[in-house]
């Protein structure tokens, strides 16, 4: 009879599995203990092997495709045996769920249909009311001038009402969350309306002005929502993005000038400013045409260099003198931007669920604490002299804080929502960084071993790891992880603690710096540990203790020896 082969649950936190190669094809014959397929888990890709027995009937995932646990990949049984039925069976809970989506789609397109019939009711209403381009006027909206802009102050209004205005006036000054900036008014007429007084915010796309013919009667259009205006602030999108560049470059350029008579303090709209700027043009030698002497996109175009211009190159052979003006000339630099974009792998996908379960579930406190690692220095060369296995300072840190959990079992803890679970045992997970991430093989009863016998342990896990040849028994049942970052010149930092552990030690490098010995300074060898702590099983005080003990063991090896 037919069986249903299905994607096994390959580690602890395993939810889906990709299938990395297909060993069998349809039609094949497979034995007990045959290999069918490799599996990439969020940890390593591991071989999958088959507890039946019979001819492949059907493969379900292609190679490269994910499958959550459960799912059913293959079909084995006899050859030319229906099968059809058997997969019906196992997606009867998906018929289900079709079922209810089916149910849902309905009251959803019912509930859709209704608000199809408000909205047409709505919009007969709205026909009836004027719009903007019923009057002949321009609405003028808060504009976007920011990623990251949600409103606007106005800092200074440039004109009032009644007075006329040119489309490339700036009528305003916004205060954004980036920069003070100027708000062209695109439209000539009058200032017929400000809707926000000078020092109060408006929210991105609300009304702030309105620009038409003189005279126009524009309460109609004040009545309505802003819909209307959003309507008008659309016709001119693209022209606004384009000024609002605009606007940054000459922002930009006037923050970048250092001579106290720039032009920066010239009043010239954004656009005059970068046509300015990409021809050379000194806009202290422009005269405005607009209101106030502002000089405008016109002034610029027109702009003829005079003899004034010249007058510098006469005089250049007398003596500099202090009012003499500077112009310092950035020439323009064009860049492309660009990225790619990767799928994410099972490994990256379970280290961003499970760290973030683990940071936003456990409340996370850190202490910090330096060590003076002058005697194990010394103890570490005299061991690697004799051991069969070179020791690393992270040999010596495994087992010091093996041995201090025993001492402070309430570090070696984890919390298990309604009771705390104190582990006698000590197995310490590793961090090890791989290509795809990282994994955290474990150490297991790692304070009754020996420093040599720890190294060989980490060595073969490091290797392993990076040939992605690790299994599950490597990596679960810690009770404490350590991550050293020391060997990267990182001189401290905070780890997230890895869940279920109650606790994690982040080690960084050994530094040279002055310390203080019986009354002189000498240079010492100082390394800082931060210990995370999972404030629900682990208190300040008992991370205190906890560290202090692993300093004297640290400053003292002989005792790891004993």
């Amino acid at each position: 009879m037919a069986e249903v082969v299905k994607m096994p649950k390959m580690s602890d936190t395993m939810t889906e599995g990709v299938i990395a190669k297909w060993h069998k094809k349809v039609g094949d014959k497979v034995n007990s203990g045959d290999l069918i397929a490799e599996v990439e888990t969020d940890k390593a890709t591991m071989d999958f092997e088959s507890y039946q027995e019979g001819t492949i009937l059907y493969i379900g995932p292609k190679e490269g495709e994910a499958v959550e646990i459960d799912a059913v990949i293959a079909v084995l049984g006899e050859e030319g045996e229906d099968y059809e039925a058997l997969l019906k069976d196992g997606g009867s809970s998906s018929k289900e769920s079709k079922s209810e989506d089916k149910s849902e789609d309905k009251e959803e397109a019912k509930s859709e249909s209704s608000d199809k019939k408000e909205e047409t009711e709505e919009e007969d209403d709205a026909a009836d009311d004027v719009t903007a381009e019923d009057l002949g006027v321009t609405v003028i909206t808060m504009p976007l001038l920011s990623d990251t802009m949600k409103e606007g102050v106005i800092a200074q209004w440039n004109f009032k009402v009644g007075d006329a205005i040119k489309s490339d006036d700036a009528i305003a000054d916004v205060e954004t969350d980036k920069a003070t900036m100027e708000v062209t008014a695109y439209a000539d007429g009058t200032l017929l309306y400000i809707g926000v007084e000078a020092g109060d915010a408006a929210q991105v796309n609300e009304i702030i002005a309105i620009v038409g013919p003189e005279g126009t009667d524009i309460k109609p259009l004040l009545n309505k929502k802003s819909s209307s205006s959003k309507s008008s602030s659309e016709d001119k999108k693209e022209e606004k993005t384009e000024d609002k560049k605009e606007d940054t470059s000459a922002k930009e350029e006037s923050a970048e000038s250092t001579s106290s008579s720039d032009d920066s303090r010239v009043k010239a709209s954004p656009l005059a400013r970068k046509i300015a700027k990409d021809k050379g043009i000194d806009l202290t030698q422009v005269k405005g045409s607009a209101e106030g002497g502002r000089i405008v996109k016109k002034d610029v175009e027109d702009f003829t260099p005079s003899a004034a211009a010249s007058a510098p190159a006469k005089e250049a052979s007398a003596p500099a003198a202090s009012s003499e003006k500077t112009t310092i000339s950035i020439p323009q630099y064009i860049g492309e931007e660009r990225y790619t974009e990767k799928p994410v792998n099972q490994m990256r996908k379970t280290i961003a669920r499970r760290l973030s379960e683990s940071l936003f579930t456990a409340p996370h406190f850190y202490l910090t604490i330096s060590l003076d690692m002058d005697n194990a220095m010394a103890a570490r060369a005299q061991i690697n002299e004799v051991a069969p296995v070179k020791v690393s300072f992270n040999d010596i840190v495994i087992k010091a804080v093996a041995v201090a959990l025993k001492k402070h079992p309430a570090v070696n803890s984890s919390w298990q929502g309604d009771k705390v679970r104190y582990n006698e045992h000590t197995n310490i997970g590793v961090a090890i960084a791989v290509e795809d991430g990282l994994l955290v093989p474990v150490v297991r009863f790692a304070d009754g071993k020996s420093l040599s016998h720890i190294s060989a342990e980490v060595k073969d896990f490091a290797g392993k790891a990076k040939a992605k040849k690790l299994q599950p028994s490597d990596w679960e049942g810690s009770t404490f992880t350590v991550s050293n970052l020391g060997m990267f010149g990182i001189d401290e930092f905070t780890s997230i603690i890895n869940s279920p552990d109650g606790a994690i030690l982040s080690v960084g490098a050994i530094q040279q710096v002055p310390v203080v010995k019986n009354g002189a300074v000498v240079a010492g060898n100082v390394m800082k540990v931060t210990l995370g702590c999972d404030h629900r099983v682990v208190d300040g005080a008992t991370g205190a203790a906890f560290l202090q003990t692993v300093k004297s063991l640290i400053e003292s090896p002989i005792r790891l020896l004993a």
